[in-house]
């Protein structure tokens, strides 16, 4: 077991440094402003105050596919998930003071899926941006696993990432239990460098303060699978990979 297995297994998250080198990220900014501007019915948009501060469906950009197969990103991946392991959904944020929210504590409980199949253990269901989602049964998740690979500085001015570490092994909590969870355990902030990447398991309790500077914190964030659903139920975005 590697240290960053090791540290996703226990703590359900971990920050690594260092996985894309300047110009990288400063081909995936231009690439994320472009599509920004263009009017792509493929990649949905999420707005505040006339700004894009979202947008979902991002394996349908060329550049995306690609940073999601690469050995950048899938290299911490596949010692976590296995060999198998492919992306299932892409999702671009952008928080600024101007397009500015804040995320309550919560646990990640949806996936994306083509349709909707009613199947023992899965539901409620849900429609976001056109696209169907549901909670899967525990174990579905817990073969998950977040990257979210960051375009800016993130630091405590714009809205960072804050979880409590080892909540991703209680399973499912209830909604009104998360309160008390935080109060019983210690938070962390997840400050992140430009071009580093932040893993997470989606059953990590997690929240986010707005932001409070002009900064911008933009982040591509990319879930991973590592099997097929059951019973004809099929990912959302499913999309090969060949690093």
């Amino acid at each position: 077991m590697t240290d960053l297995t090791a540290c996703i297994e226990d703590a359900g998250f971990a920050v690594v440094a260092h996985r894309l080198d300047d110009a990288q990220v400063t081909e995936l900014v231009e690439t994320m402003s472009n599509a920004v501007r263009m009017d792509d019915v493929r990649v949905p948009r999420s707005r505040r105050r006339g700004t894009v501060y979202a947008m979902r469906n991002l394996l349908a950009i060329e550049a995306v596919r690609r940073l999601a197969g690469s050995q950048a990103v899938l290299g911490l991946v596949r010692p976590i998930l296995g060999d198998g392991a492919f992306p299932v959904r892409a999702i671009y944020f952008d928080k600024t003071r101007d397009a500015n929210w804040k995320v309550p504590w919560h646990q990640d409980l949806a996936i994306a899926v083509r349709e909707r199949r009613d199947i023992p253990g899965f539901g409620p269901w849900s429609v976001k941006a056109g696209v169907v989602h549901v909670q899967p049964p525990a174990p579905v998740l817990q073969q998950m696993l977040t990257v979210r690979v960051h375009l800016d500085p993130t630091d405590e001015a714009n809205g960072p990432l804050r979880v409590l570490p080892g909540s991703h092994r209680l399973g499912v909590v209830p909604t009104v239990e998360i309160g008390r969870l935080h109060a019983s355990m210690a938070e962390v902030t997840c400050l992140v460098p430009r071009g580093a990447a932040l893993l997470m398991r989606p059953l990590l309790v997690h929240a986010s303060s707005e932001a409070r500077d002009d900064a911008h914190r933009r982040v591509i964030h990319v879930e991973y699978a590592a099997g097929d659903l059951p019973g004809g139920l099929e990912w959302w975005e499913h999309s090969p990979v060949h690093a």
